[in-house]
């Protein structure tokens, strides 16, 4: 009852440090876990289960007692002189059963981990340092045309653009690893192959500064300029994958292709000419191979889909500085301001940031686990620890004629924690065996590792291997350092 207490106390404090580190989209917790509340089911489960643990537990151990057969004991050497298989049969199978769920939990963080390390260093196409992001709700009458659109947009970027220290400055609808659109295309001069369409591309309207904010190489044609405007042909850059999809011989340059025809009059606009083909950007995610992208020049977007989308999705503005990007915060929302009429900005963060939160979920799964794979780490060492030093003291009077008849501390030492690395040694074979079949159901967690990654496996095994010698260590080294005169003497 009082473990169960004590647990229950921790276990709630436990549970608020995870909500106050969550990445933000755990459903149903409320803001800063205000919905997170002591459950009396959950009390009441506590208390149960701390009841019934205690009463199997102790008994297990009555239940053996009374069924002890006195000539095996004595054949076994006394009460204190032997601990035969039967005596430690459920003590060991219950470290065992630690070990085993040691190793699979240990194992899913260390691939969780392998993943974390992966994201950090996959090349995500773009240059997140000193990039600051903000967006603006532009919903309303005002903003329904794209000339007013386009008009906010430049007199923004002409505005920031005069500040000292800003590099470059871009507007878009959606951030590299934030949600965008997909539209259909129809490649003009080819057969529609996936019903009506050639295929399905994602979709975002960027000013011409986006690719030198973001740094995206440009690899064929040109990028946007101020000439793309409404009055210009329609224009359309493509990302490398797309090239590759579509057109695999490399002529995507100079292509036509008409975007989101037959899906709605507000997507209905003139073919477009694809004039430049960027560098890859995981624009869906750290986590996801590169996909095929279009960009079109918010100056040309139509009427239809400007109202559409400054109704649901606001502008992103995107700024590159030359010095620490929210050194530049205020003064860049001054000028937005005055370059809208009026309209604030919010959501104010540094790519860095957008960068971190696209795999806060991840990173929070693997603090999770690891979490629970280190007290099941714990829990094992203690077991093991527990079923030496049980034994030691049951052979206290067998180790004291070892030593009186010869026996080094060193031999004893090793009889000892040869005995507890047997029983760690088969919990970490059956828990190897364990985690190969149940990390194949983490699969879509993981990031440039394979489930069964023998680095992880590798590293748990030496952990655990590590910790369980440790414990099977501590009582053989203190059994090894008593007298063995003491020992016979003991009763």
């Amino acid at each position: 009852m009082s473990g169960g207490a004590l647990g229950l106390v921790l276990g709630y404090g436990g549970v608020r440090a995870l909500v106050a580190m969550n990445p933000g989209n755990i459903p149903r917790i409320g803001e800063h876990g205000s919905a997170i509340t002591l459950d009396w089911r959950v009390l009441l489960f506590t208390l149960l289960v701390s009841v019934l643990t205690g009463v199997l537990f102790g008994l297990i151990p009555a239940f053996h007692a009374t069924r002890t057969d006195l000539s095996a004991t004595l054949k076994e050497g006394g009460a204190r002189s032997g601990t035969g298989p039967r005596h430690n049969k459920v003590r060991s199978i219950l470290v065992v059963t630690e070990m085993v769920l040691a190793v699979v939990l240990l194992a899913g963080a260390a691939l969780l981990i392998r993943t974390f390390t992966a994201l950090r260093t996959v090349n995500s196409g773009f240059d997140a340092r000193n990039v600051l992001t903000m967006q603006m709700s532009v919903s309303g009458r005002r903003f329904e045309k794209s000339a007013a659109t386009s008009q906010l947009v430049r007199e923004a970027e002409r505005r920031i653009s005069s500040l000292p220290g800003v590099e470059a400055v871009a507007a878009t609808c959606s951030l590299p690893l934030e949600p965008s659109f997909d539209l259909p295309i129809n490649i003009a001069g080819r057969v529609p192959t996936d019903g009506p369409y050639d295929g399905d591309v994602q979709w975002r309207d960027v000013s011409p500064g986006y690719f030198a904010v973001f740094k995206i190489p440009m690899l064929r044609g040109r990028t946007f300029t101020d000439s793309d405007d409404a009055q210009a042909a329609h224009a359309v850059v493509i990302n490398e994958a797309m090239a590759r999809k579509f057109w695999p011989r490399g002529d995507s340059v100079g292509a036509q292709i008409t975007i989101g025809k037959g899906i709605g009059p507000a997507f209905e606009e003139p073919a477009r000419e694809i004039i430049g083909v960027v560098a890859d950007v995981r624009d869906t995610g750290l986590d996801r191979d590169p996909e095929p992208i279009m960009y079109v020049p918010v100056a040309q977007m139509n009427d239809g889909i400007t109202a559409l989308q400054n109704g649901i999705i606001p502008i992103t503005w995107v700024i590159r500085t030359k010095v620490q990007s929210h050194s530049l915060n205020e003064a860049i929302q001054r000028e937005l301001l005055a370059a809208s009429g009026g309209l604030p900005v919010a959501h104010v963060r540094s790519m860095n940031q957008v960068v971190v939160e696209s795999t806060a979920r991840t990173d929070f799964n693997m603090t999770l686990l690891t979490i629970f794979a280190g007290i099941a780490l714990l829990l094992a060492a203690i077991g093991i620890y527990g079923l030496m030093a049980y034994a030691v003291e049951q052979r206290t009077q067998e180790i004291g004629i070892r030593m009186a008849l010869g026996a080094s501390s060193q031999n004893v030492r090793r009889m000892v924690v040869g005995q507890g690395m047997r029983v760690a040694l088969i919990g970490v074979f059956l828990g190897v065996a364990a985690a190969l079949a149940l990390t194949r159901l983490m699969d879509s967690l993981l990031y440039g590792v394979r489930t069964w990654d023998p680095v992880a496996l590798i590293s748990v095994i030496v952990l655990i291997g590590g910790v369980a010698l440790l414990a099977a260590y501590v009582p053989a080294r203190r059994a090894s350092r008593v007298d063995p005169m003491i020992l016979l003497r003991y009763e």
